[in-house]
């Protein structure tokens, strides 16, 4: 097993990998809303949420079978960096090409050539993500440092977040774009070189378990690989027997996709609430909003949640941290005020700590967990199904959110066409962007309350595997 203390350089280059998972979904989610704004590509709003939606359906055949060929790779290299190296290339490259689209296209022709280059973004994506996340969960097998590592890597990847937002501004300046359709193209382009280099970062300088001497793998080849289909089924069903696993991925499916579903709604409020549809008035904020969360979480919220999760355990820590993120999600309904702008940072506090916990606990518990499935099942270990499986919940959950985003936003009367919206539409829309991320992060307590997975019971299981491999 890797040390126990993961070098600082090792952390940097795990956390620029977060950064590019979390910068292809931030820069979707604007171009998304571009789609679906008069001033970009006006197309329909569940044509929009199809392009993302249907690809992640893939995910349930590619991730898991990455996942499997990710374990039971043998080279000189690990298990985990070559495809890392290849699938940030490709990932770059894809992503560059997926948004070379223009308004002037009929919608259907620009709806199929964004649907079958998403398709193939979800491939060349699954092939850098499944593995860089379970390199993470190998890097260390200390309870302690497993979440000193997903905190420093969440605090990288929410720089992501940080920039993201200011595409709001950029696109729309006409001094530096004809039009919002250009600067989707060129973005495009920018952001494909930027994945490419910092997604390789990972490759080439993390290390993982020594896989050198590693019993119980299969033979990968093409031929071998369609003959074990069936164990790649087998081993995930026995990842989904694993309860306390099965629990961090539907707490995270709940927190995360119930903040997905309204994440752009907060875009539309802004603008068509507090400043009447007046993109140029409101981007700033539109862009602010976002980006100062993200600041906020990076840098005063995960920390704190780094401190109580030494202090008082994993499952309180999150817990006591969602809690906190449901008062910050009411606290919207006075912060998006028209009469006073500067109330908008008004739930920012509180509401930080839902996403700020979610990855940053979630993750080091996924590694507790992978300890736990080597104790009762033997090697292999399987990080990378863990891995595929965790990540596929997240990626099929953020495609349906923003499938449902859409459908939501026309029953609430939103016309992607119009430069104003109703008051009926806008008032749906601010109840819906509080009720429904109170409501399943209130749902994903309930799942954590009887976690079982504590601290005194991981460091048992890594007592007894420390002994059964020989290891002093």
């Amino acid at each position: 097993m890797s040390s126990t203390r993961v070098p600082i350089g090792q952390k940097a280059a795990f956390g620029a990998g977060h950064l590019i998972n979390n910068l292809i979904p931030g820069i979707l989610g604007v171009f998304v809303v571009i789609l679906k704004s008069a001033d970009g590509f006006g197309m329909d709003t569940v044509l929009a949420g199809l392009i993302v939606g249907i690809p992640r359906l893939f995910d349930a055949i590619t991730d898991p079978v990455m996942g499997y060929v990710s374990d039971n790779t043998s080279s000189r290299f690990g298990r985990r960096r070559p495809y890392i190296f290849i699938g940030a290339i490709l990932s770059g490259a894809i992503f560059a090409i997926l948004w070379q689209v223009h308004d002037t296209n009929p919608e259907m022709y620009n709806f199929w050539y964004l649907l079958i280059f998403s398709i193939l973004l979800i491939f060349g994506n699954t092939i850098f993500s499944t593995p860089l996340i379970a390199l993470g969960y190998e890097m260390t097998s200390d309870y302690k440092e497993r979440t000193r590592l997903m905190s420093f890597a969440n605090i990288i990847g929410q720089v992501a977040w940080m920039l993201v937002p200011f595409l709001y501004v950029l696109i729309p300046d006409g001094d530096l774009f004809a039009s919002q359709p250009e600067g989707v193209r060129i973005v495009a382009l920018i952001a494909g070189f930027v994945i490419i280099i910092l997604g390789i970062l990972p490759a080439i300088f993390c290390r993982g378990i020594d896989s050198s001497k590693m019993e119980g793998r299969e033979e990968i080849t093409p031929k071998a690989l369609l003959k074990s289909m069936g164990k790649i089924f087998t081993g995930i069903k026995l990842v989904l027997k694993n309860k306390p696993f099965v629990k961090l991925c539907l707490a995270t499916f709940l927190v995360f996709n119930g903040f997905q579903i309204v994440a752009e709604f907060g875009v539309f409020i802004i603008n068509f609430y507090m400043f009447d549809g007046d993109w140029g008035a409101s981007k700033w904020w539109v862009a602010l909003f976002p980006a100062v969360t993200a600041a906020y979480t990076a840098f005063i919220a995960i920390p704190i949640i780094n401190w109580m999760a030494n202090k008082m355990g994993k499952r309180k820590a999150f817990i006591y941290a969602t809690l906190i993120s449901m008062f910050g999600y009411a606290l919207k309904w006075w912060g998006f005020d028209p009469d006073n702008y500067y109330m908008i940072f008004l739930p920012i506090p509180l509401m930080a700590f839902g996403m700020g916990c979610l990855f940053t606990l979630m993750m080091s518990m996924t590694a507790d967990v992978c300890d736990l499935d080597e104790l009762e099942n033997g090697m292999p270990r399987k990080e990378g199904t863990f891995g595929a499986i965790y990540w596929w919940m997240i990626k099929v959950g953020q495609g349906l959110a923003l499938v449902f985003s859409g459908i939501i936003l026309k029953l609430l009367g939103y016309d992607p066409t119009a430069t104003t919206q109703t008051a009926e539409a806008l008032t749906g829309m601010r109840i819906t962007d509080i009720a429904l991320p109170v409501l399943t992060a209130g749902l994903a307590i309930w799942v954590m309350w009887k976690y079982s997975l504590t601290e005194e019971r991981a460091r048992e299981i890594k007592d007894e595997l420390v002994e059964r491999r020989g290891e002093l």
